[in-house]
């Protein structure tokens, strides 16, 4: 499986199987993560995790604190498509694989800026 990624009219390819998407909290300035599969049902969410709490980004009550990090499996349904949007005020959006993070920037080899980014599992 792969990873395709839209732009402003830009397309992208990533050959990933799973992959962590990494962002900053625009108001607590925090980390979060979260685990993605990418499936024949499309990408499915496997673990979550954020590095505190605070504003909007409460963990649940099974979460668990690991290593300083708040940890859960959610428990969702495969969805067809991620559409990440950009506020320009906690930094951009990351895709880590095999223990390296590139910002969708870095990915588009151009600036995302404000532009909305969709994620989805490529057409086999």
């Amino acid at each position: 499986m792969s990873l395709c990624l839209a732009s402003a009219g830009a397309l992208k390819t990533l050959a990933l199987a799973a992959f962590t998407l990494a962002w900053t909290h625009s108001v607590e300035k925090t980390d979060w993560q979260e685990d993605w599969r990418i499936t024949a049902r499309g990408l499915e969410l496997v673990q979550a995790r954020v590095k505190g709490s605070g504003a909007g980004m409460e963990p649940p009550p099974q979460a668990r604190l690991v290593d300083g990090w708040f940890q859960w499996q959610p428990k969702r349904a495969a969805v067809p498509q991620l559409v990440l949007g950009n506020s320009g005020a906690a930094g951009e959006w990351r895709i880590c694989a095999d223990g390296h993070c590139r910002t969708l920037s870095e990915i588009f080899e151009r600036p995302i800026g404000a532009n909305v980014t969709v994620m989805s599992a490529c057409e086999p």
